[in-house]
């Protein structure tokens, strides 16, 4: 499976290097190794290869070497061009590994924003290509994913005939994901073209878009597919950079979507500029130089913790939204959804 990160705040910049690459358990560390509290005890008496969840165990043996790609938001165009306003996303996309990209460790050191999103992908079949890494920008929007929508190829063309013109044309790649990346942008501005992709959307519009994305490719794959369709994992993110959604669902009557967490605290040792270090409570940070202050409002929302204390992160519950207001405010919410639309998984529910 992919992993993914993103980091969101009202009022506290993070450097990316802390929060992507400098940690021991940074997005650029697992493309092979991995942390899961609440789902697999992580010592050295019990891993992911002695775990008896198979499904488990198959998800995060993959090698997460398929490209990397980060988004992260900036104001620099608002200040030169009258008719932008607030931040907009700057992207960068590879297909190196994080650890041997160069370019993205410079970047990453002389770089802070309020948002960024960080993605590495592991390919469930489409190209190797850079169009295909996540995350993908419409306008202000960005989004990613982490999971498959399962048997694509048979609803491919149908997801298609639901795109507006303009999201269809701003499809470059060939991934389930990117599909739909541009399906929900089309839900989110009821079929609007790139003009509608700059406005900002109420987090009760963002939720509904995405909710209804969800219902729309089950739905086609149940009348599509019928009793030979199969679960979809479906860890999506999306932000405008001043807010933040996200979800961890799977169709499935009883297995549990890939892993994915939340935290409200974590940035206090992630961030240098603050005391602490997030590989050990007896690091000392000789850099931390706001030893008198209150790290702001902060949130951060990843595959995997990246911080060694596993009681400051939330495990998002099966099938239920994240929701983080302008305000860094969170609220967890289930997606609702009918459970006609669940499907069985032939590897482990022992269909013939």
């Amino acid at each position: 499976m992919c992993r993914w990160f993103a980091y969101i705040s009202p009022t506290e910049p993070c450097l990316l290097s802390d929060v992507l690459i400098t940690p021991a358990n940074s997005i650029s560390k697992q493309c092979s190794e991995h942390y899961l509290p609440h789902l697999l005890p992580h010592n050295k008496d019990k891993n992911l290869d002695h775990t008896s969840d198979e499904l488990l165990r198959m998800r995060n043996s993959l090698l997460n070497m398929d490209g990397l790609g980060i988004a992260w938001y900036t104001s620099a165009t608002s200040t030169y061009i009258n008719h932008v306003t607030g931040p907009r996303p700057a992207l960068y996309k590879s297909q190196s590994p994080p650890i041997n990209d160069f370019n993205f460790k410079s970047l990453c050191s002389n770089t802070e924003s309020h948002c960024v999103f960080a993605h590495i992908r592991a390919s469930s079949g489409s190209v190797v290509t850079q169009v295909n890494s996540h995350p993908f920008v419409f306008g202000r929007h960005v989004f990613m994913h982490n999971g498959v929508v399962s048997n694509f190829s048979a609803i491919r063309r149908d997801m298609t005939d639901l795109l507006s013109f303009d999201a269809y044309c701003n499809v470059f790649g060939s991934t389930d994901s990117e599909h739909a990346a541009a399906l929900y942008v089309t839900n989110l501005t009821k079929g609007g073209g790139r003009d509608t992709w700059e406005k900002a959307y109420s987090m009760k519009n963002m939720l509904a878009a995405l909710r209804k994305t969800v219902l729309q490719i089950l739905r086609l794959q149940h009348d599509k597919l019928g009793a030979s369709n199969t679960p979809n994992s479906l860890n999506f993110c999306t932000t405008d950079g001043t807010k933040l959604l996200a979800i961890r669902f799977r169709n499935h009557a009883t297995q549990q979507p890939p892993s994915l967490y939340w935290s409200e605290f974590a940035g206090r040792t992630l961030n240098t500029k603050y005391p602490g270090n997030p590989d050990s409570k007896d690091i000392e940070n000789l850099e931390a130089s706001a030893e008198g202050e209150k790290m702001g409002k902060h949130t951060i929302v990843a595959s995997e913790p990246t911080t060694f204390d596993e009681n400051e992160w939330h495990l998002i519950g099966r099938n239920c939204a994240l929701c983080v207001d302008e305000d860094g405010v969170e609220r967890e919410v289930e997606v609702e959804y009918d459970e006609e639309l669940n499907a069985k998984d032939p590897k482990f529910d022992g269909v013939a």
